[in-house]
């Protein structure tokens, strides 16, 4: 598909929606709309690359006219204004529109700037607050956090007031220091500040991180490391008393002398090592780098030559004896571009590519807020002391314009119906954000709806997918309505269809029809032979009352088959030899059963009956279709077209 972006003005885009109508004449008109002849090509063309014998223009012509008639009455029954047909037209055309609707040089740049950060470690301290639970706790906890970084630049010291303040729970024992960190393992606006701030600075406060707002000061930056492939012992203390804790110390220096002597590591690891998910490995480790193991362990894992066995050591989880046994530098940017592709597809850096085009295309529209609208806003808010549900309830009965795009309008009342539910008042400086937040995803909303409607007047490609599936749609629904769910509720009418058309319906062989009862015994099945002779159950009744009185000691099934095809039917309808045990069913009768040389009702040959029965219905349709909506060929585009064909078939 060729694949365009949107004009940068209104002016362009109107020349371009101007020829193309002018190079796209009317095919034909069904009741009152227009078909062009792109869209009938585009439909024609497609339709025969999927077919084995391709259809001749006027055949297809035929067809087609069926088609956007079904269409026509499935939006004259409104069908096109449900809500459900609303929800997924709007969903695949939003999804269609993405690929046209984005910058695709800022996914490049991404992937370029990914890679470079992982060319070198930054060594970094951070303090975190909590983002809150509301509107009020977030911007208080925003403007501490702020005022903590005003003091550092002051002079305080950044690992008193770390630990003081940061909610991380490490602190207590880093100050906030959370050492060398590199590319693609952190959330990426916390990374994106680590990378962007000089060393011995302090970032901005960082509002957009998943887990809490927070500042960043760079102590050091040094080259990449690389990777390590290692194994090791573990000797478990964490939460152990000092007597116990001392025990583990004494194995593990034990298990150093056993390797130091020549004690093949591996074996030892499975035996020792209380690290249950390398163990069972022989203490083997995936290959890690900076920043994915604790410090004492990474630090001493890089410090290793390859081969080499550490000494034991420990970190916050006990005693451990790593042994390198490899190493190996950043792998070429070819090598890593998929992993980096996953990285950026799975974090915020997703939406980068189409917020850069969404800022283009609000400049294109026009998008503004208005003054007076946002003043009405703050009037509200500021009369009722917050936004309360007061306050909400007056903003949504007020229509004042708060933002136009392009034709489109941004109201007040939408405003506040776009709002999430508050269970308290959020004061006027808090709620001063939760507005602007609200009316900037309605003006994205807004944008992106004009720029696809736009993009449907100008690519005629993209016209042409979303008119076909809008059509599908409702060609389904209203197909379902009038022929598919009508022959199978329509018991009546089936019926009374297979009686005028008794003789379409033969068998190659005699039916058995009935009911086949099998038992666990043939005691039961005596029990339950007596129990229907006696109270002669009708067939929709058989189950429930069978099941109820010998629960699942019994099993009822409606069977038609011929002789050949069913072992228990052989033996009951067709004199078959003594039948084996059915798995736990060892004993068989009949009930209401006879032999049929045809089919006496529809569900006798309901498979083939229905099928007919539901072309006769489209065709009864159709017919209707015909007389109610009036259908107008260009004949002369139509001979252009038919023209175009056999010249091109020859």
């Amino acid at each position: 598909m060729k694949k365009i972006f949107i004009p940068a003005t209104v002016i362009a885009a109107t020349l371009i929606t101007a020829a193309a109508k002018k190079n796209d004449p009317t095919l034909m008109n069904v009741n009152g709309k227009d078909v062009t002849v792109s869209e009938f090509e585009y439909l024609y063309q497609k339709n025969n690359q999927q077919q084995a014998q391709p259809q001749t223009l006027d055949e297809y012509v035929d067809m087609f006219v069926n088609y956007k008639l079904k269409v026509a009455d499935a939006e004259a029954a409104g069908i096109d204004t449900t809500a459900s047909f609303i929800k997924e037209y709007t969903g695949y055309c939003d999804d269609l529109a993405k690929p046209f609707l984005t910058d695709t040089t800022v996914t490049d740049r991404l992937r370029h700037e990914a890679y470079e950060r992982m060319k070198t470690n930054r060594d970094v301290s951070h303090i975190m607050l909590p983002i809150g639970r509301t509107p009020d706790e977030r911007l208080a906890n925003r403007q501490r956090l702020d005022s903590i970084r005003t003091a550092i630049l002051g002079g305080a010291d950044f690992g008193e007031l770390a630990v003081k303040y940061s909610a991380d729970r490490s602190v207590s024992r880093n100050k906030g220091h959370m050492g060398f960190i590199t590319a693609g393992t952190l959330p990426y606006p916390f990374e994106a500040a680590a990378y962007a701030t000089p060393v011995g600075q302090i970032s901005e406060v960082i509002d957009d991180a998943p887990y809490g707002f927070h500042i960043i000061r760079v102590e050091a930056e040094r080259p990449d490391q690389g990777q390590v492939r290692a194994r090791h012992i573990l000797k478990l203390t964490r939460g152990l008393s000092e007597e116990d804790a001392a025990r583990k110390k004494a194995q593990i220096d034990s298990i150093y002398q056993v390797l130091k002597s020549g004690a093949d590591f591996a074996a030892v690891a499975m035996k020792e090592s209380e690290d249950p998910g390398s163990a069972r490995n022989g203490g083997a480790l995936p290959w890690f780098g900076t920043g994915q193991m604790v410090k004492e362990f990474e630090a001493t894992a890089f410090a290793l030559a390859d081969s080499a066995i550490s000494e034991p050591f420990a970190t916050s989880y006990g005693y451990h004896i790593v042994q390198k046994l490899g190493h190996r530098d950043l792998a070429p940017y070819d090598e890593l571009k998929p992993k980096i592709d996953r990285a950026i597809q799975g974090d915020a850096r997703a939406r980068e590519a189409g917020n850069v085009r969404l800022a283009e295309l609000r400049k294109s529209f026009g998008a503004k807020t208005d003054k007076k609208g946002m003043k009405r806003i703050s009037d509200i808010i500021g009369a009722n002391g917050g936004l309360d549900s007061t306050a909400i309830a007056q903003l949504k009965a007020d229509r004042s314009v708060v933002a136009t795009v392009g034709d489109k309008k941004v109201t007040v009342s939408d405003v506040a119906k776009a709002l999430p539910t508050y269970s308290a008042k959020v004061s006027k400086e808090a709620a001063k954000g939760e507005i602007d937040n609200v009316l900037s995803g309605l003006i994205d909303n807004a944008t992106l709806e004009a720029a696809r409607h736009q993009l449907a007047t100008v690519d005629p490609d993209y016209a042409n997918l979303v008119n076909e599936y809008r059509d599908g749609i409702l060609l389904f629904d209203i197909s379902n309505r009038n022929v598919w769910e009508k022959s199978n509720k329509d018991t009546e009418g089936l019926e009374e269809y297979f009686r005028n058309h008794r003789d379409n319906y033969k068998w190659d062989a005699p039916r058995y029809k009935g009911i086949i009862v099998s038992a666990t015994s043939d005691s039961v099945a005596s029990l339950a032979q007596e129990w229907l002779k006696a109270n002669q159950p009708g067939i929709d009744s058989i189950v429930p009352n069978l099941r109820a009185k010998f629960g699942r000691n019994i099993k009822v099934e409606r069977k038609i088959f011929p002789k050949g095809e069913d072992a228990v039917v052989d033996y009951i309808a067709f004199g078959g030899s003594k039948l084996a045990p059915q798995g736990k069913w060892t004993s068989f009768f009949e009930y209401q059963g006879e032999v049929l040389d045809a089919p006496r009702e529809a569900i006798d040959a309901r498979a083939a009956v229905v099928n007919d029965y539901q072309l006769w219905l489209e065709q009864q349709w159709l017919d209707e279709l015909h007389k109610k909506y009036n259908v107008k060929i260009n004949q002369k585009e139509l001979k252009k077209l038919r023209d175009k064909y056999k010249s091109a078939t020859k």
